[in-house]
Formats: structure tokens, sequence, C-alpha cells
């Protein structure tokens, strides 16, 4: 009960903060998330690829969200094929499974249980969530309609993608930032998180849940928050990395679908109420699920 206080329930305080706000003054949330688009998230990840310290961990890394992406669609491949899912329904199982809500939900959790040091994983990580999801996301989405061309345009559509380049030109290079200006830069980055906890709350308030189907959410729920951070056990122990790293990674796992998901399943048809489902009943159940993973680690 402990970490539930001291880690979890601030985090569930600022969503529910968003949520409430949103389901009595019902605010355009496309103006918020926009801003934090492309304005703060950019800063957030520029701060952080410029000041981080890069050594194989980042390899680790990479290859721990791909063999973790591809293992979830391996188990949801086998499961579509035995129960004779049809492909739509496949896809808003894989959006929902796949894909964790790393940013928004991960990155404060890590903040609060690991402090800073941890803070920079789950931001690089989130990052490489967020091309991944962009491109397989769009791709399940669409049902393989849309094709490889609309991922790519799609990942090159996102700032982030942007302030990771940037970062990583001038780190490497012999331009130095002013202070002043890294200043104003780390400023709107810190307001990052706070910003987009809320924006998670609005968002979920937005979710109609209809007909549930209990069978399919009891499958993803089960997959999403108890056999992908397993999982993500068994890859951090195969693949060298420090401890804290690993249970960053665990951790961010362990995290609820993905809200973005439930955008692409509505724009692509891929069963969009399934999917709202999952996302919103996965995140209420993550409240008792995570503060056990975090017991667990710690």
């Amino acid at each position: 009960m402990t970490i539930f206080f001291q880690v979890v329930l601030p985090v569930v305080l600022v969503f529910l903060a968003g949520f409430v706000l949103q389901k009595f003054m019902r605010l355009e949330i496309k103006s918020l998330s926009t801003v934090v688009l492309y304005i703060m998230l950019p800063c957030l990840v520029f701060e952080t690829f410029y000041q981080a310290e890069f050594n194989n961990e980042y390899i680790m890394m990479l290859v721990f969200s791909i063999l973790l992406l591809f293992s979830i669609l391996l188990i949801n491949k086998v499961v579509a094929k035995v129960a004779k899912l049809d492909t739509s329904v496949e896809s808003g199982m894989i959006l929902s499974t796949a894909f964790m809500n790393a940013g928004n939900y991960g990155a404060p959790i890590v903040l609060f249980a690991f402090g800073e040091a941890g803070f920079v994983y789950s931001v690089s990580f989130m990052v490489l969530q967020q091309i991944v999801m962009n491109f397989f996301g769009v791709y399940y989405a669409a049902k393989g309609a849309a094709g490889v061309r609309m991922a790519i345009s799609t990942v090159l559509k996102m700032p982030p993608t942007y302030a990771v380049i940037i970062a990583l030109i001038i780190k490497f290079s012999p331009i130095t930032i002013p202070e002043n200006l890294m200043s104003s830069v780390s400023l709107v980055g810190d307001a990052t998180i706070p910003t987009v906890m809320i924006l998670l709350g609005m968002q979920l308030a937005n979710i109609t849940v209809k007909n549930l189907d209990w069978v399919k959410i009891s499958y993803a729920a089960t997959l999403r928050l108890a056999a992908s951070p397993l999982i993500a056990w068994g890859l951090t122990v195969l693949l060298p990395m420090s401890d804290l790293m690993a249970n960053v990674l665990i951790i961010s796992a362990a995290m609820p679908s993905a809200a973005t998901t439930t955008m692409y399943a509505v724009q692509f048809d891929s069963k969009p109420d399934l999917v709202s489902s999952i996302t919103l009943i996965t995140t209420i159940i993550s409240v008792v699920t995570i503060p056990v993973a975090l017991n667990i680690l710690t």
C-alpha cells in the first residue's frame, strides 16, 4: 500500500483531475494535444537526448523493444488463428495489446518510483515506442491497406522524431547551445509530463464504452498487464543492461493500452469500440497491477 500512496496515487489524482474537468467542461482536446505534440514533447525529448550519455544500453533498449513487440504480435497471431478471428478483430487486439502507454502514464510512474535517473530511460523508451507505434500501429490499424508508405509518412510527421535527430546532430558536433536557450527548452520540457497526464485523463473521459465483449477484454487485459511485463522480465534477463534500466523497461511494459491506439482504430475502423473498451478497462485495472509490479521489483 505504501507504493500505491507514494507512486501511483499522485499520478492517478492528476489523471482524475483531467477526467473530471473534461466531464464537466467538455473542452477541445485537439488544441491541447497539438501544443503538447509540437512544442512541449519535442523540448522534453530534445533535452533528454542532448544530455544523455549513450552506451550499449540504448542498443539493448532498441533490441528489447523489437523483441517485446514481436513476442506480443506472435501471441496475437496464434490466438487469432486458433479462435478464427477476422482481420479487423485481430488488428484491434494487436492495437490494444502491443502498444503500451509508456508516455503520459509510464513516464510519471517511473519518475515517482525511480527518480530522475530512471526517468531518462523512460523518456528514451517513450520516444522509441512512439516511433514503433506510429509505424506498426498505423499498419495494423489499416489492416495493411494503408501500407508502409503511410506508416513512414506518419512517423515523419511526428515532431519528436525531428527533436531526436536535431539533438543527436548537435550533441555529436562542435555546436554549443547557449545556456539561456537551453533554460527555455528545459522550462517547457519540465511542464510536459504533468500536461500529458491531464491530457490522458481528458482522453479517457471522452471514451464511450458500450457492448463490452468481456472475453476479448479479459484476454487483452491479461496480455497487456500480466504477460507483457513477464515477457519484458525475461528479455531483461537475457539482454545485458543495468538493474535500473531493466526495472524501468519492465514497468513500462506493464502499462495499460496506449490511448493513441483508439484514434487509429477509429480512423481505420479496426473495432474502435473494442479498442476503446480495452484502453479504459486496462487503465482502471492498472491502478492495482502497477503497485504489485513495483512491489515485486523493489
